[in-house]
């Protein structure tokens, strides 16, 4: 009656185990996904804006149009962008031709003291705030998940289950060397 009784505790503990472990794998990929989406929603934002932007840029700088082509081809590489990988290459793509963009609304100080033009930058560097802040959130629930799924014993649970590993969303190689350097301020 004795090995009964143990065998049942065992099974009882061997469940409650799988329970979970199961549950905390699905609570890291739903935190993971609900960070995707937040990524995705400010990257819309972002896009969002740049019609708005570019055709505020155009009524002073038409002779700029190669600029304004980069970046609805930009724009339409990032809106058309899926999964993690693709939509970070195009995003650093994205983020290339808008500087390049800003570049050129320097040379033209009447627009740069646009109040149109000046709260669609206020907007963007509001955009580009959250969507880093929606980076480390989502890259941290990676981390979370991805060492969850390494980890043993849960790692078996994992495999069980079939979850997977997820890709960090990542700064390009461009960025990181611009994110190395000190910002140069002038006015």
């Amino acid at each position: 009656m004795e090995i009964v009784w143990i065998i049942l505790g065992i099974v009882v503990l061997l469940t409650l185990f799988l329970w979970m472990a199961y549950n905390s794998l699905v609570t890291l990929r739903v935190r993971v996904d609900e960070a995707w989406s937040d990524i995705t929603v400010q990257l819309k934002r972002r896009l969002d804006l740049i019609p708005n932007l570019v055709e505020t840029v155009k009524g002073y700088a038409k002779h700029e149009s190669g600029v304004f082509e980069e970046v609805t081809r930009a724009r339409a590489n990032a809106l058309n962008a899926k999964g993690v990988k693709e939509t970070a290459a195009t995003e650093n793509q994205f983020e290339g031709v808008l500087k390049s963009l800003f570049a050129v609304s320097e040379a033209y100080p009447d627009l740069k003291a646009n109040q149109n033009f000046i709260e669609l930058q206020q907007e963007l560097v509001d955009t580009e705030d959250k969507i880093q802040a929606s980076r480390r959130f989502y890259n941290g629930g990676v981390r979370d998940l991805n060492t969850k799924i390494q980890m043993f014993p849960s790692n078996i649970v994992a495999k069980m289950f079939g979850f997977i590993s997820r890709e960090f969303f990542e700064l390009g190689e461009a960025e990181q060397k611009l994110a190395e350097k000190p910002v140069d301020v002038k006015f």
